[in-house]
């Protein structure tokens, strides 16, 4: 039997939860090396792999979080790379792959629909076919015209490189990256050079807003409003899922703008007129949740502010999106129960809508393992760097912005050493891939085996 035969076999047995991990992986790994290379360093000399393996891990994890002012530290050639690494993690290689496919017309089998539901829909009941049409005809048409907004700043003023800037700018905003390359300008200033220009916050900001909704939430306003609309049809209601996501991202982008106004309106929105201390209010509402993106410098906020953008950035985006986060959903089934238990219920009840146990159940696990996560890493930061005297806050900080791949970091990161390094990209890689299919990842050999009948026990809680 050939190494060939034997390979093939092994894939088409691998539980498709588990490929898509070690899909992610291969990528990162690939990346890393890559960009170790001299070549993608603007001073020609190889950078170190640790660190390069960092940066891979938080470009395929779409977080930002790096040692580096990307501008300053790699040459073109390493950018390229990175924006590379930052649109095949943020769709996912396998909906990448699958979704050419099927815009090609090529037949593609159970085990290639199943692989790209694990990794985009998280085992939801859709039309996987018609939705990875979807995603790639959105995010390209997304990406193409956020380019040619941003052009209209970055040209006139810098050139024939400014198209350079609007292509690398349009593709992390969507993928909710929050890579930059302003370096030039203001290293590690992200966006805070152009804070409250509309030409540079608007087209982000909706970049960063589409691609955080999630594809289904996309998917089904395009078909049931636009496409039923258009072609003279009554359009449908939309799913009790995408009311949900719209809803919920309302309420906090409106919350987050509220906050961010009345508390930094004389601090870090000092001197700036009232039309564009709105606009940079309204972006980084969005942005702490999303990609991660600052038209402020974060480490002049007040605590109060650095808090509320803490729940915000944890909270994160929708289900099936680019960004990261327990997700809006997951807030909305935990209140939900919340609710439920002080008022008596049985059961979960949003909008006159049951919610199953397992949503709850998974909605519980997601939660309680996210915080665990960002503790443990906060933990690790605090006691590898204690000598540097970093302070509670900031360590969590910087494990939430891993965690919910958020990547607004408090200057901390290029001064981490190597074991939180890896404690960072450990919490950006189960940010990236999800904590449940991360967790079955590991234990799908045993998924589906059925257990012993165990006999019911009673126990006092709370």
């Amino acid at each position: 039997m050939g190494l060939g035969t034997v390979l093939s076999k092994k894939m088409r047995t691998t539980p498709p939860v588990r490929f898509v991990v070690i899909s992610f992986l291969i990528l990162i790994l690939i990346g890393g090396l890559v960009l170790a290379l001299p070549i993608c360093s603007r001073s020609g000399q190889g950078t170190r792999l640790p660190d390069a393996l960092f940066t891979s891990v938080s470009a395929v994890c779409v977080t930002g979080l790096s040692k580096f002012d990307t501008w300053v530290h790699w040459s073109a050639f390493g950018q390229v790379v990175i924006l590379l690494l930052i649109q095949l993690g943020g769709l996912g290689i396998i909906t990448l792959t699958t979704g050419f496919t099927l815009l090609f017309r090529q037949k593609l089998g159970l085990r290639e629909l199943s692989l790209a539901a694990r990794e985009n829909l998280q085992g939801e009941n859709l039309n996987i076919s018609q939705l990875l049409r979807m995603i790639l005809t959105v995010t390209f048409v997304a990406e193409g015209a956020g380019v040619l907004l941003m052009a209209l700043r970055f040209v006139p003023q810098f050139g024939p490189y400014g198209i350079w800037l609007s292509i690398f700018h349009a593709v992390s905003a969507y993928c909710n990256a929050g890579f930059d390359i302003m370096g030039f300008l203001k290293p590690y200033g992200s966006l805070v050079p152009y804070a409250g220009d509309p030409l540079v916050m608007i087209p982000t900001y909706l970049l960063m807003l589409v691609g955080g909704l999630g594809f289904v939430v996309i998917n089904d306003v395009y078909y049931n409003k636009i496409y039923r609309r258009v072609r003279g049809q009554k359009p449908s209601p939309l799913s009790f899922h995408s009311a949900v996501v719209l809803i919920s991202e309302l309420v906090l982008l409106a919350f987050g703008m509220l906050a961010f106004l009345s508390l930094e309106y004389d601090n870090t929105l000092r001197g700036m007129n009232w039309g564009d201390k709105i606009i940079t209010a309204w972006f980084q509402s969005n942005t702490v949740r999303t990609a991660g993106f600052t038209a402020v410098d974060v480490t002049q906020q007040r605590d109060v502010t650095t808090l509320i953008s803490l729940v915000l950035s944890f909270i994160g985006t929708a289900p099936c999106s680019t960004g990261g986060g327990i997700r809006t959903t997951t807030l909305v089934v935990l209140g939900a129960t919340v609710i439920s238990v002080l008022r008596g219920r049985e059961e979960t009840v949003v909008c006159r809508h049951l919610i199953s146990h397992t949503a709850v159940y998974r909605a519980l696990t997601i939660f309680i393992g996210n915080v665990v996560t960002v503790l443990v890493t906060a933990g690790v930061v605090l006691l590898c760097n204690s000598e540097k005297h970093v302070g509670a806050m900031v360590a969590l900080q910087e494990a939430v912005a891993a965690c919910s791949t958020i990547g607004i970091s408090p200057s901390l990161t290029p001064l981490l050493d190597d074991p939180s390094l890896i404690a960072l990209s450990v919490a950006m890689f189960i940010g990236r891939v999800g904590l449940v299919s991360f967790g079955l990842s590991v234990s799908a050999r045993h998924v589906g085996k059925p257990g012993c009948v165990m006999p019911e026990a009673r126990i006092i809680v709370g």
